[in-house]
């Protein structure tokens, strides 16, 4: 089931990695076999910051149950949101 699609886009936030907490730039979304999880296929997010080398990254391989569940968490989070988005 692997798409080989591949959304990438920048985001503004920060992330615990290996070295601690570092500010994240960038998001990659796609759908393929896992490295880690016990799954056959996984949605794969990855946020990093290229500027801080390969090292610099959070890695997420979610089976898709989860990722829909996930992406329906936050969206709902969202539209409570009280606080206006930062321009």
């Amino acid at each position: 089931m692997c798409t080989y699609l591949t959304k990438r886009l920048g985001v503004a936030g920060s992330g615990k990695g290996a070295a601690g907490w570092m500010r994240v730039t960038d998001a990659t979304v796609y759908l393929d076999h896992p490295a880690h999880a016990p799954a056959d296929h996984t949605l794969n997010i990855d946020l990093l910051n290229p500027d801080l080398g390969p090292a610099a990254r959070v890695a997420l391989e979610l089976e898709p149950r989860s990722a829909r569940e996930l992406a329906e968490a936050i969206l709902e989070m969202l539209a409570a949101e009280t606080v206006p988005p930062a321009a």
